[in-house]
């Protein structure tokens, strides 16, 4: 089933990576991946943009069915591989209710992540003011001590179980620490970042480029 598949990703992109942790965690080992730089803009080649239009990653493919965005592709993956490796949508209501909490709010702590780290690289120089990077670095500052009281309940995001939540969030929280968020300032984050770091899954598909340079840039120091 896995060789019916074919993953368009870039490395160190949570949408990506939370994919790549679910392929791994469902036992779908062997599946079609293409590696793209972003620096070189091949997301918008024609290979990917006959697949997936807006030119994004992650794009995947499963047979002739298209499933781009990276929460569906995570859900899609679950649902039509539930019976094989690990269960990822909890049975109980409490907990299943904390996953799907867990899991769509963090579209908004991925984007007050991205505001911050590539603010200069998104925003042109003549558009860009002191004030709104004190706002953003402001806005995650606030969204980290969020998370930071909803950490370590679990020891995972909705119990006591692996779940997508984990799937949808951990590369979230690994991006933060990859650029410089402190361990210490924010200990449940770090506690569970510990936790999590050296799962099978996780292991398996750790970026490449943070391997080859496992202390990045410094953005997020003193946040």
């Amino acid at each position: 089933m896995a060789k019916d598949m074919i993953l368009y990703w870039g490395s160190g992109s949570p949408p990506c990576w939370r994919v790549m942790i679910a392929l791994e965690e469902k036992g779908l080992q062997g599946y079609h991946h293409k590696l793209l730089s972003f620096e070189k803009q091949e997301h918008k080649s024609k290979e990917v943009m006959d697949i997936n239009p807006r030119g994004q990653l992650p794009t995947f493919k499963h047979g002739n069915r298209v499933v781009n965005d990276s929460y569906a592709a995570c859900l899609y993956l679950e649902n039509q591989f539930r019976s094989q490796g690990t269960p990822l949508i909890l049975d109980g209501a409490e907990e299943q209710a904390r996953m799907y909490q867990r899991m769509f709010e963090a579209q908004t702590f991925q984007q007050k992540l991205i505001d911050v780290l590539y603010y200069t690289w998104r925003v042109p120089e003549a558009e860009r003011h002191d004030s709104a990077v004190k706002r953003n670095r402001e806005a995650l500052s606030a969204e980290l001590q969020l998370w930071e009281q909803q950490v370590g309940e679990g020891p995972f995001l909705a119990g006591k179980s692996f779940s997508l939540a984990d799937v949808i969030v951990f590369p979230i929280i690994a991006c933060g620490v990859h650029f410089g968020l402190s361990q210490d300032r924010y200990p449940r984050l770090g506690q569970y970042y510990s936790l999590l770091k050296n799962r099978p899954s996780i292991m398996a598909s750790w970026p490449p480029h943070w391997v080859e340079n496992p202390q990045g840039m410094d953005t997020l120091e003193g946040l």
